[in-house]
């Protein structure tokens, strides 16, 4: 009489095999998360960053002509940075316009960076 093996099921080693591409797959993917997180908190501080600059340009060009001049001051963000703003104000020769610089400085406290971002415009008498 002939003894037949019939394989039914994965063996030892098949599963093994599978749990390893797998555990490889998802080290990948706890990567990717960790530096996608890092990107969109980044995007968030500098949303956060452009929001004060903007505020800045406002209130400088619903001041008065005369009180349109350079400064710095800070502002703290909802999340508990602290912004440096600074803002350089010069005038074309005509006299008529003020070319207005206002930079943003922060230093992201997860990765210990930090970073900076100016806005331009032109304010019109």
């Amino acid at each position: 009489m002939k003894v037949l093996k019939k394989s039914n099921g994965f063996s030892l080693i098949e599963v093994i095999i599978a749990l390893f591409i797998l555990a490889i797959a998802l080290l990948a993917l706890a990567g990717l998360m960790v530096s996608t997180t890092r990107n969109n908190s980044f995007g968030g501080h500098m949303t956060e960053a452009t929001t004060f600059a903007v505020d800045k340009l406002e209130q400088l060009r619903a001041a008065p002509w005369a009180n349109i001049t350079a400064g710095a001051d800070s502002a703290t963000g909802s999340t508990g940075i602290n912004y440096a703003r600074s803002w350089t104000v010069a005038y074309n020769p005509n006299g008529d316009q003020a070319w207005v610089t206002i930079t943003m400085n922060w230093t992201d406290p997860t990765a210990k960076t930090t970073h900076s971002m100016s806005l331009r415009s032109v304010i019109g008498q």
